[in-house]
């Protein structure tokens, strides 16, 4: 029988959703996990490392890449380009590792859209008052800048119907408990045990 593949998941969120820090748990705390590596057309910061931080392309490079369709999805943010190079995904996912995606939701749309195979989860905290505590308590944003992430978030609720689960992330271990615990399940479905169940149904036609 064939090696299984992985399952590729996006995880997304609202802003103080915790989705980063739940990502750095699933890879530190269980072994079957890859973490996407995105790439950009914005120069390197002091500190990141190619292939590691981001995969630094020029301008030019990033739109070659676009125009013969090698991202899972792009979009473009102050001027730079950041994607998801498809095939580092699917060489991660065709060694068995779980490949889990940190992107917003216009790109999980992207993704989906293409690939209907892919589990989206949504990370939320308990309630919109959290949401502000938690932005608030970072200490880092101006009230203004504040006041635009939760309308934000407010545009994106209309996003978490397309999504396959939502989960609250009230507190970050159980959190990651939860997300890990979808993952793993899904390696079960009757999708993604097709080929199973079809070596299941020729083996048996010889009982019949």
């Amino acid at each position: 029988m064939a090696k299984e593949r992985g399952i590729l998941t996006i995880v997304s969120g609202f802003a103080g959703s915790g989705k980063g820090t739940v990502m750095k748990k699933l890879i530190s705390e269980y072994d079957n996990y890859a973490l996407s590596v995105s790439a950009t057309s914005r120069a390197p910061r002091p500190g990141e490392e190619e292939g590691v931080s981001y995969f630094f392309k020029t301008r030019e490079e990033f739109e070659e890449m676009i125009d013969k369709g090698l991202l899972l999805e792009h979009a473009e943010y102050v001027g730079n380009y950041y994607g998801t190079p498809a095939d580092f995904v699917f060489a991660r996912l065709d060694e068995g590792k779980d490949v889990v995606l940190e992107i917003e939701m216009q790109g999980a749309m992207q993704v989906k859209q293409r690939y209907p195979d892919t589990l989206l989860i949504f990370l939320t905290p308990p309630s919109a008052d959290e949401i502000y505590r938690r932005l608030k308590g970072r200490g880092t944003e101006t009230d203004e800048v504040i006041d635009r992430r939760m309308k934000r978030a407010g545009e994106e609720t209309k996003y978490i119907k397309d999504y396959d689960y939502l989960v609250i992330n009230d507190n970050i271990d159980d959190c990651t408990a939860r997300v890990h615990g979808i993952i793993q399940s899904a390696h079960y479905t009757v999708e993604h045990e097709a080929e199973l169940a079809a070596e299941l149904e020729a083996g048996l036609k010889k009982y019949q």
